[in-house]
């Protein structure tokens, strides 16, 4: 099981760094809206965010 949360973070870490390195520029601009969002739209998205990877883990581990 460490072995696959480990593979599993490694490819998140992929992931996350793709648009970085592809699209700076954009990244950095959606980055400073982020940033001017009031607190609970943040929150609000996160949440959104953590049910979207559930319910797919749940369907690929299903």
């Amino acid at each position: 099981m460490l072995e696959s949360l480990g593979a599993a973070f490694a490819l998140m870490l992929v992931l996350e760094g793709i648009l970085p390195f592809v699209a700076p520029d954009a990244w950095r601009n959606t980055f400073r809206k982020i940033a001017e969002m009031p607190p609970h739209r943040i929150r609000i998205g996160g949440l959104i965010s953590m049910v979207l990877g559930l319910i797919l883990l749940l369907v690929i581990l299903g």
